[in-house]
Formats: structure tokens, C-alpha cells, sequence
């Protein structure tokens, strides 16, 4: 069998051979498609067996959704679509299979794709793609088949996603959140148990890691539910498979097209868990029709951009004792545009930031905009933030891009839960007071020298294994509300732990769309004030007829 990296590559590089004249955003569905169509097909083979050998009705729908698997019919499992792989209406017996499925099993309705009839796909490569997946090895007996292939598909659709949002830039990174950064959300916020919330989902990778982390942690999956819209259709769609390829219930995952501010399709919804990766400085929010909305409580965002619309939704979702993490873009942490200045402050004041941490550049696919962890807790007692700066972790991958390692995440991660086991004793905590240093560190074998690595389940019961936390200079820093207000509310990680912010950090797309939005907020004034002026112009002049 080959390896999984040497796996995903040749089937990438397979699917390629499809491209040719189709445009990027209908080839994803292609290979996407065909990839769930074999990964339900897996799963309703191995209980189709085991039905078969225990001699019971292997056509009795019921026997499939008590495993919950999707029940495939006759002329849409995979046997019977690579029997017909080589013959020239293939595209049109896939689009009726995906038809079929849907009918079926109605939670997948709307969902898969049905696109494989058209001119402009080549039967043949079309064919050769299928015979590549039917030789996909699955090991193990009968009984763990379902296991195994959730887990070799699921890692190639994630894979494909990745790949998918690379080669398109910043269409496809619309709905893709790298991987090693979900990693370190989740790692922050520890969702074992309660509901778990993303307004713009895309395509479902932060509960995917949020399922990976329960069971890492033997934890129970069914002890988590999830939560989620999406906007946008077309993502909702593979939001919809993703979740499907690991048995992950997503009928609480809704699409309408209007998006979260809009049309929140959660409106009741208070969560324990709000995970997200909202736009970076999304100025087609429709803010100007949200001016007197009740989710404002800390400010009216500015309508050029979405940044403090979407901190103020994440909190208005939050359960008493909620916390959230998020990524925006760095500017979010000293802009002062629109009123935003006056938001953060009230943020800060409230006691409802509760750490911060600035990530290397490069992390992201299709943007060079610098960007940052926000973590915000409902239930927050002490005056601090802990302030974490991680631009000197992470790995180069290729010239572009650049991962967190296994090692980085274990790190921030680590930090963060030893910083709040000091800070919150009541909550099961030690009693470790803060302490302070000024050792150096510069990359995660700094802090493994300090500590050996968890090997334990990281909950509330096993903080204990933790060790103390310390501020470290250059990477982080616990500061009190009166600190930060010294520094004018800025909560910039380099200014707390003495990393200078230098000008690698600089990226002309970000300070173009602040500087931009500033201009279209100062032109907006300008005509509302001209407005007001003819109008009592106008008053004057009738006066005096």
C-alpha cells in the first residue's frame, strides 16, 4: 500500500488530467464527488457483507441508518459505476447515482454533484479517475473497513480542499482554513463536551479537527454537537460532505444565501464553543442595513468592514461560561477606523479578551494579510491577557507557504493552558502564581527544554501535569488591563513581550483595504454632512418666503 502522502499526490495529479477545459470551481466537484461517492459506497459495502453473512435483508434501508450509514442504491455503488467506467455515458450514469443517493437519504438532498454529464468532461479521463479510486487499498477485516476508509478518504478530501484553494488563490481560500491552524484553535479551546458554533463554516474543517481532538482524547463524540451557516452554496455543499465522510451529524449546518448578519440561521443559539475563521476585513457585509441591530452591544461596527461585526456576533452566541477563538486579520488589534478603537477598548474594559497570539506570516494559501488568534471567555475573572507572539514558529513547506508544526501547536497550546491554570484556580486550577523571566525563546525546542510534553488527556482534570506558567520575553506575556490601557488599547502581542514589530510584517494589501475603508467612511460623512447642510438651506430659504 502506498503512503498516504505518495497516495494523495498521484490521485491529485489524476484528477488534474480532468482540468483541461473545465473552470477550477466545477473540477473541485468533480473529484470531490467522485471521492464521497466512494467513501459512502465503502461504508454500505462492509454492512451490506455483514448483513449478508448474519443472513438478513441487505436491502432493508433500516439496517444501514442503525450503523449511520447512507443507504446506496443499486446503480450508484461503486461496483456497479466502475463495471461502467469505460463506457461513454459514465458522466450520465454518475449524474443519475447522485440523483439516487439524494433521494434516499434525504439529508444529502441538494448536496452532491451532479455534473458529470457534460460535454466538456472527458469520458475517458473521467474513467481512468475512477479506476484509480477503485484500487484505493483499504486493510483490515470486515468489521473495521468503515473505520479505515473514513479515515484514508476523509484525509485525501481534506487533502483535495487544500490543494484546491492553492491552485485558485483567493477564491478557493474563501472557504479553507489552513489545517495547522484549526489545530491550534482547537487545541486552545479543548471542546470536549457542549455545542460547538462557526457562522461561516465554509467547508466544515473546524469540526472536523473538533471531532479529530475528542477522539484523540478519548473522549465521546456524541458528546458534542455542532452548529453552523455558511453563505455560500457551493462551499455549504462540501461542508455537507465533509462532515458526512466522518459520520459527523450536520443537520444543524444551514446555507441561506443572505449569511449570518443578515439571516442568522441560529438566532436562539448560545454555545459553548464558537470556532471561526470569518473574512479577513470584509467590506460587503451589509452593514449599513445592521445600524441599530441588538447584537451591537460594545459599538457599532463600521460598515466598511466586518472585523468587530463578526466579534460582536461570536459574543452574542456565547453561553454564560462560552469562549471563543477566531482568526482576523492583524489589523484588527490597532485599527481605529470607524469606531473600532472605541469597540476594542470596551472589549478590553468588559474583561472579555482573553488572549491574543500573532501568527507567522504565510500560514494562509491565498493572502499575505498577517493574522491573529483571538480568544475571547464569558466567564473570565482575572484582569489579564496573555499575550503570546508565534511569527518565529512555524515551517516552510515551499516558498509561498508555511506550516505550524505538530511541535508549534503543542507549544502555544501548552502556554495558553498553563497561563489560565495560574490565572483561574477556582476553576480547578493550581494555585501557581504568575511568575517571570526573561530566558529566550525563539522556537518550540525553547519551551521543551522547560517542560515535557502532555501525554495525558488535557481537561480540567489533568491541568495538574501542566507546569507553571512563566512570561517568556519574545514569545509571551501576561499583562494587566492597566498595561494595555497604558499602550492606548492596542493589543498588538510584540509590544507586550518585546518582539519588535518590524516591517516584514508590513503587507500593502492590508493597509490598502484600511486605508481604503477609511477614505469610503471619510467620503460617507462628507455627503451625509452635505445633506444636511442643503437641507437647512432649504429650511432657511422657506422661512424667509
Amino acid at each position: 500500500m502506498a503512503t498516504q502522502p505518495k497516495l494523495e499526490s498521484t490521485l491529485f495529479v489524476a484528477a488534474d488530467k480532468l482540468r483541461k477545459n473545465i473552470d477550477a470551481a466545477e473540477y473541485k466537484h468533480i473529484v470531490l464527488g467522485l471521492v464521497f461517492l466512494k467513501y459512502i459506497s465503502d461504508s454500505f459495502q462492509a454492512i451490506f457483507e455483514r448483513v449478508q453473512s448474519g443472513g438478513g435483508d441487505t436491502e432493508d434501508k433500516d439496517e444501514y441508518h442503525a450503523h449511520n450509514a447512507f443507504f446506496v442504491p443499486p446503480k450508484a455503488r461503486w461496483g456497479y459505476i466502475m463495471e461502467n467506467a469505460k463506457q461513454s455515458n459514465i458522466g450520465s450514469l454518475l449524474d443519475a447515482a447522485m440523483q439516487t443517493i439524494e433521494q434516499e437519504n434525504p439529508s444529502l438532498k441538494g448536496v452532491l454533484p451532479k455534473v458529470y454529464a457534460k460535454e466538456n468532461l472527458d469520458s475517458i479521463c473521467l474513467g481512468g479517475l475512477i479506476d484509480l479510486l477503485s484500487n484505493l487499498s483499504l486493510s483490515g477485516e470486515s468489521g473495521s473497513k468503515i473505520a479505515q476508509s473514513s479515515d484514508i478518504l476523509g484525509h485525501i478530501f481534506e487533502y483535495f480542499l487544500g490543494e484546491f484553494a492553492l491552485s485558485e488563490g483567493k477564491k478557493g481560500g474563501q472557504f479553507y482554513t489552513p489545517k495547522s491552524v484549526v489545530e491550534l484553535l482547537v487545541a486552545c479551546l479543548e471542546p470536549y463536551k457542549g455545542r460547538v458554533f462557526d457562522p461561516c463554516c465554509g467547508s466544515g474543517g473546524m469540526f472536523v479537527q473538533s471531532e479529530a481532538f475528542v477522539q484523540s482524547h478519548q473522549g465521546k463524540i456524541d458528546d458534542i454537537s455542532i452548529y453552523g451557516q455558511e453563505s455560500n452554496q457551493t462551499t455549504w455543499r462540501l461542508a455537507k460532505m465533509n462532515l458526512a465522510i466522518r459520520q459527523i451529524d450536520s443537520s444543524q449546518v444551514k446555507w441561506n444565501s443572505e449569511g449570518s448578519f443578515l439571516n442568522d440561521a441560529h438566532k436562539d443559539l448560545k454555545a459553548d464553543f464558537v470556532i471561526a475563521n470569518p473574512p479577513f476585513n470584509d467590506s460587503d457585509y451589509s452593514g449599513e442595513q445592521l445600524a441599530n441591530d441588538g447584537r451591537w452591544k460594545f459599538g457599532i461596527p463600521p460598515t466598511t468592514n466586518a472585523n468587530y461585526a463578526w466579534i460582536q456576533h461570536f459574543l452574542y452566541h456565547l453561553a454564560p461560561k462560552g469562549v471563543a477563538g477566531f482568526v482576523l486579520a492583524k489589523g484588527s488589534l490597532t485599527s481605529n477606523t470607524g469606531g473600532e478603537g472605541a469597540i476594542r477598548k470596551n472589549l478590553i474594559e468588559s474583561n472579555l479578551i482573553d488572549c491574543i497570539i500573532n501568527l507567522p506570516a504565510k500560514l494562509f494559501l491565498n493572502t499575505q494579510i498577517p493574522a491573529c488568534l483571538w480568544f475571547i471567555r464569558r466567564s473570565k475573572t482575572n484582569q489579564e491577557i496573555l499575550f503570546i507572539d508565534a511569527r518565529n514558529c512555524g515551517e516552510l513547506i515551499n516558498r509561498k507557504n508555511r506550516i505550524l508544526t505538530h511541535e508549534d501547536i503543542q507549544k502555544i497550546s501548552q502556554t495558553y493552558h498553563a497561563w489560565r491554570k495560574a490565572q483561574n484556580p477556582q476553576d480547578g486550577d493550581s494555585k501557581n502564581p504568575v511568575s517571570h523571566t526573561d530566558s529566550p525563546l525563539c522556537h518550540s525546542e525553547a519551551l521543551a527544554e522547560e517542560s515535557q510534553p502532555i501525554k495525558s488527556k488535557q481537561d480540567s482534570k489533568s491541568l495538574e501535569s501542566l507546569p507553571p506558567y512563566a512570561d517568556i520575553k519574545g514569545f509571551c506575556k501576561s499583562a494587566s488591563l492597566e498595561e494595555v490601557a497604558a499602550l492606548g488599547y492596542t493589543l498588538t502581542p510584540g509590544r507586550f513581550v518585546g518582539l519588535e514589530e518590524n516591517e516584514q510584517n508590513f503587507d500593502f494589501e492590508s493597509e490598502f483595504t484600511r486605508l481604503r475603508a477609511e477614505l469610503e467612511s471619510q467620503i460617507k460623512e462628507e455627503q451625509e454632512l452635505n445633506q444636511r447642510i442643503l437641507a437647512n438651506l432649504a429650511l432657511i430659504a422657506g422661512d424667509k418666503q
